[in-house]
């Protein structure tokens, strides 16, 4: 033990010596749920049967480590559901050294792997050639780097409570002397959520080479069985990610190290062929190929479990959601902002003195302003400087653009395709290599240029995408090898420093867990050329999609107060005066769902009656502010035929609902509508106003809904608020 238990207690750790009972057994449904009411309940790490076991356990997920006659997990158990989450015993990790792999830990000698007896796991032995399990340590959860809180976010902790575990592990006999692989685990408070990461210690007197590594390794069951393959299959119900994540804006397409792969040791299995892909893999898919010197420490990516109890979409989504607020909880940063199109001094102190006025608080130099945060001139720092200084003299926090990956340097600075030796065939076509002398000078100037004028915002257009290079005179890789690898690093390290500072980070790609706090909510950029009607219904409808996986303040939207791509004046809503019914439209839709936009424009308002449509809402999203950067619960996705909504959900709060309500027809409509209040906390009855009216009393029937009555204006909005 690292930590006394008064200290334990308050991080959410419980860690235990010696023989306990454990407070939720496998087989046995978690009491309350969690997704509604936090259990508090702390993570108990437990060491049992006279010191050959130790087990991991929040109340929702628990799993089980054998320790003797080598470390592996043994037992991985869905609380929730009472199911067993794994059907076999596989080794810790797998790393390949010096062109060798090697297993860790593990157990040898189970036969049957559709199932996992527990007196089998008494019989197992250990594999001489993997690395031997020599000791443990139990500690609490630490941060992965300095999160700095400049602006308003949710009150959430960081690090996430919970505990940690580490399970140290040396080669075997006359091999690798002096390394040392550890396998790390953190399991947090009110979630069934684990992460496992790896070190690798070089203790010797030589350089070692990790040519690869398997970080994590699950044997699981599985959630389908097929004789026949299908062209589709479904994995097992396990949300997995890891934060080697590049190339994409949503979890699925951004997810680079998640395999499920077919167990050759699952003689059993009904699919004829025997490539069910019932085994979990974690790993990168090239290299890193590092070389591990003396003295020094490689850590791997983290790796995230999120345990279903669900196959319903919702719920899913909402445990998904809660991930993300967990482990990367400045996604809650949600600042209003405009998107000013020039840079220059006039430009620029007119949108502030606008936002200033009716309640916005950043302004981003967008694309194409004319900012050029590459530019360390001391002349031009000072002029960028004296701006920042007069958007914090109004309270306005102020930014720009920079992009990084989808542009062409010079074939001495881009990728290297691997098949041709040239540049070329990129995932952005041509693009610099993060490892060149160009990649290193960029980040240089990108730090200078923030640490000399302050900046609080950085909108990164084309981020590392994941381009491997096979050049081997760029400064930063060897080769191709390793490419991937130390470009990930380049760019993610970067982000962490921006956090660490409180630089607000707009990244169109999927670099949350390293640090990024906003992506787009998912849109087509050439549809905000469209006219105007069909922007709006589009618009309401990306919002609804994209909010099963992201939280509200993780995606933003966009409103083209001027042309964007193209479209002209039926496109665009200058002047802002002639289109005021469009114009808060799209602020009511965006603020009522809590998705802040891109108003991209040089003004946010041209006469009196504008501004005040726009601080109207405004003032609504700050007045609920706290309910609408809450949960979303899809009950009506637009269709233009009917009413949609959206409803905010949180038991924590005072307002525990907040129902936002649009009818897209040329015509006034009057409605029942159904309002699900099951994850508002409410059991019995619930007090719903109608925008400022006298709030009523509704009954929730046995599904937990009410059925309120909506009349609403052709095109018109209201909304519910719920108590």
């Amino acid at each position: 033990m690292h930590i006394g238990m008064a200290e334990a207690k308050r991080s959410g750790i419980i860690a235990v010596l010696a023989l306990l009972t454990i407070s939720t057994a496998p087989g046995r449904a978690a009491s309350r749920d969690w997704l509604v009411t936090p259990t508090k309940e702390p993570v108990r790490v437990e060491k049992r049967l006279d010191g050959r076991e130790v087990v991991m356990n929040n109340g929702l997920i628990s799993r089980t480590f054998r320790l003797s006659p080598n470390a592996a997990t043994v037992a991985y158990d869905n609380l929730m559901t009472g199911e067993s989450i794994i059907r076999g015993v596989k080794p810790e990790a797998i790393v390949e050294l010096d062109g060798r792999q090697y297993e860790v830990g593990g157990l040898v000698g189970q036969v049957e792997y559709g199932y996992l007896r527990q007196e089998w796991v008494d019989i197992f032995t250990s594999d001489p050639n993997a690395f031997r399990f020599k000791d443990f340590q139990i500690g609490r959860t630490k941060e992965r780097f300095g999160w700095k809180r400049k602006r308003y976010s949710a009150d959430l902790p960081w690090p996430p409570p919970g505990a940690s575990l580490r399970l140290h592990f040396e080669p075997p006999t006359g091999k690798l002397e002096g390394l040392t692989v550890t396998t790390h685990y953190e399991m947090y408070q009110d979630i069934p959520l684990l992460s496992k990461w790896l070190t690798i210690r070089n203790g010797g007197d030589r350089t070692v080479r990790l040519n690869t590594f398997i970080s994590e390794i699950l044997a699981a069951v599985e959630y389908e069985s097929l004789v026949n393959e299908p062209d589709r299959w479904e994995y097992p119900n396990i949300h997995v990610e890891s934060d080697y994540a590049f190339g994409g804006d949503d979890p699925k397409t951004a997810n680079k190290t998640t395999f499920w792969v077919p167990d050759p040791q699952y003689s059993t299995q009904i699919n004829y062929v025997r490539r069910s892909p019932v085994m979990l893999n974690s790993r990168p898919p090239i290299g890193p190929d590092v070389l591990i010197e003396p003295g020094q420490t490689f850590e791997s990516f983290r790796t995230y479990e999120l345990v279903y109890d669900s196959t319903e979409r919702e719920r899913k989504g909402l445990a998904l959601r809660r991930m993300y607020r967990t482990i990367a909880p400045w996604v809650t940063e949600n600042p209003i902002l405009m998107h000013v199109r020039h840079a220059d001094p006039e430009s620029v102190r007119l949108a502030v003195d606008q936002c200033a006025q009716v309640g916005f608080e950043m302004v981003i130099m967008t694309f194409g302003s004319g900012l050029h945060m590459e530019n360390v001139d001391p002349k031009y720092l000072s002029k960028i400087k004296e701006l920042i200084d007069y958007a914090h003299s109004k309270n306005i926090e102020l930014g720009g653009y920079s992009l990084l990956a989808s542009r062409r340097i010079g074939p001495e600075h881009d990728v290297i395709n691997p098949e041709t030796g040239k540049p070329g065939g990129a995932i952005f076509g041509n693009s610099p290599c993060l490892c060149s002398d160009w990649g290193r000078d960029y980040f240089r100037k990108i730090k200078t240029f923030i640490e000399q004028t302050g900046v609080d915002i950085l909108e990164h257009d084309g981020s590392y995408p994941g381009d491997v290079c096979a050049s081997t005179v760029h400064p930063g890789h060897r080769g191709l090898n390793d490419s991937q690898w130390k470009q990930w690093k380049t760019i993610a390290d970067f982000y962490k420093w921006c956090r660490s500072t409180g630089v607000y980070l707009n990244v169109p790609d999927w670099y949350f867990l390293s640090g990024s706090n906003k992506s787009a909510m998912g849109y087509r950029e050439v549809n905000w050329s469209l006219p105007r009607a069909r922007q709006i219904i589009l618009g309401r409808q990306n919002i609804f999609d994209g909010t099963w996986t992201k939280t509200p303040s993780m995606g933003w939207m966009f409103v083209p107060l001027v042309q964007y791509h193209g479209g002209g004046a039926a496109a665009t809503l200058e002047p802002l005066r002639e289109h005021l019914d469009a114009y808060g439209a799209h602020l009511g839709q965006n603020f009522g769902s809590g998705v802040q936009a891109c108003y991209r424009a040089p003004r946010l308002y041209d006469t009196d009656e504008t501004k005040a449509l726009v601080k109207k809402w405004v003032d609504f999203y700050k007045e609920y502010r706290d309910i609408l950067d809450s949960d979303i619960i899809h009950v009506r996705r637009p269709d233009a035929r009917d009413i949609d909504c959206v409803l905010h959900v949180n038991s924590q709060l005072k307002h525990k609902a907040l129902a936002m309500v649009y009818n897209p027809l040329n015509h006034g409509v009057s409605r029942r509508l159904r309002l699900p209040l099951y994850y508002t906390g409410l059991t019995r009855t619930a007090k719903i106003r109608e925008r400022q009216h006298r709030a009523r009393k509704y009954k929730l029937d046995r599904e937990h809904q009410v059925e309120v009555p909506v009349q609403l204006d052709a095109r018109g909005v209201t909304w519910f608020v719920a108590e």
